[in-house]
């Protein structure tokens, strides 16, 4: 296949053997001649001749007679692309169907389920590094970091010439931009083995962190090289072309990506990100909505489309609203969109609602102890509005927050100052009025 089409382009080699195969695999399979091995290689043979559902049901024939044959399980779990097809299947109780259940759980984005599947099984087997790695993925996915990079580190130690699994760890890595752990864990896979794909993938994004963009994506070409199937190697590569503006590869690469998993909602983000940058918004929203269809408890994704609705060609102000809202819902760890809530509801005259927002948006940041000119925002607006309503001690209590600052924020502050002890003093009843406090 590889000398026909060369390593990184796209096979149409057929297997000419696949029907004699079929004829004399399905034959042995009805007159009950057949082992658990025989069904695993009739599996593949229905696989590979797009015959799926009898697939799945000769793989679980399979995985029932004989449950330790993992190349089994993962061929089943391929197949298993929705979690009514997960549901249907007709397993035998055994320790192997929770590893399987596990993984399928991951692989259909429900990383909690799977999160609980692993723990269940690490009572078991206490000291299996598979387990703990699995463990730290699902961790990983949902946005867990901290945690998942415990794991990972603890994995290095008990295992300092371990690559699985690493190419989530060096992801996390380049997520939380940790420079020095990166180049450290590229070093140490480089010594243990470089021509493992995954250790082709720490070493891109290593290179790709530094901002060698052209190195990165040789060495993704070459994790591609070693596994033509690595779909993180294809997403990751397309953000690389991004970055170097080169728009045809970068979709070509994602579009690589899920055709051999339409669920990698990464690869559909990205093609979102591809086309908004070609100025087309309305392929952008499509692949925004595949991929937060995908992942919707994933906030950037939701943010991304908000974006995209609020951008100069659409200006769909109601829609971008919705997204920001579901972003805000999803744990939006940056904040971004509870600031672009009170600013959309400010310029539709939303008043009321901005200020809810803008109020939202300052006690987080008061929480986590940030400053800069969102707080100013925030501040100069609600100082405003407490005005426009006569509640005036809130407005002062805002403004006077705003004498801190240094800047046009200040002589505004002052001015609206002046502005609300006119006020006091020309309607002294108003403080009662509006707030006994």
């Amino acid at each position: 296949m590889i000398e026909l089409d060369g390593s990184l382009g796209k096979s149409d080699v057929v297997n000419s053997e696949l029907i004699s195969l079929e004829r004399e695999l399905s034959s042995l399979r009805r007159i009950g001649s057949i082992d658990s091995f025989g069904l695993y290689l009739y599996g593949l043979v229905l696989k590979d001749k797009g015959c799926e559902s009898l697939a799945v049901t000769v793989f679980v024939e399979s995985v029932n007679s004989f449950p330790w044959n993992w190349s089994a399980w993962s061929e089943l779990q391929s197949l298993c692309t929705s979690t009514d097809t997960l549901n249907k299947l007709n397993l035998k109780n055994h320790w192997m169907k929770d590893f399987f259940l596990a993984s399928a759980y991951q692989e259909l984005k429900m990383h909690e389920e799977a999160l609980k599947r692993y723990e269940c099984l690490l009572g078991v087997f206490r000291s299996s590094d598979y387990i703990q790695s699995q463990i730290a993925t699902a961790l990983y996915s949902l946005r867990e970091l901290d945690e998942a990079e415990v794991i990972f580190e603890d994995l290095l130690r008990n295992d300092p010439y371990r690559v699985e699994s690493m190419d989530i760890y060096s992801n996390l890595l380049y997520a939380k931009e940790c420079f020095s752990a990166l180049s450290f864990l590229a070093h140490r896979v480089f010594l243990t083995d470089k021509y493992r794909p995954e250790s082709c993938c720490i070493i891109a994004n290593y290179y790709s962190l530094k901002g060698q963009h052209e190195k990165s994506v040789l060495y993704f070409r070459r994790a591609l090289k070693l596994n033509r199937k690595y779909l993180s190697a294809w997403t990751l590569m397309g953000h690389e072309y991004v970055e170097m503006k080169n728009t045809p590869a970068a979709i070509d690469a994602y579009r690589r990506a899920i055709e051999i998993n339409p669920r990698d909602y990464r690869a559909w983000y990205g093609l979102g990100q591809t086309y908004e940058v070609m100025n087309m918004p309305f392929y952008a929203l499509y692949y925004f909505r595949k991929s937060s269809y995908l992942q919707p408890n994933d906030s950037r994704l939701w943010i991304a489309m908000a974006q995209c609705y609020e951008s100069a060609p659409l200006q769909m102000l109601e829609e971008a609203i919705k997204c920001y809202t579901r972003a805000a819902n999803s744990n939006d760890s940056e904040g971004i969109a509870l600031h672009q809530l009170a600013k959309l509801h400010g310029v539709l005259g939303h008043s009321e609602q901005a200020a809810f927002f803008y109020k939202k948006d300052l006690e987080r940041m008061e929480a986590e102890g940030r400053q800069g000119p969102n707080m100013v925002e925030a501040m100069l607006y609600l100082a405003r509005y407490y005005k426009s309503e006569k509640k005036l001690e809130e407005a002062e209590f805002y403004c006077t927050r705003l004498l801190d600052y240094t800047g046009p924020e200040r002589e505004t502050a002052k001015s609206l100052l002046r502005g609300l002890r006119i006020a006091q003093t020309a309607f002294p009843s108003m403080d009662i009025g509006h707030f006994g406090s």
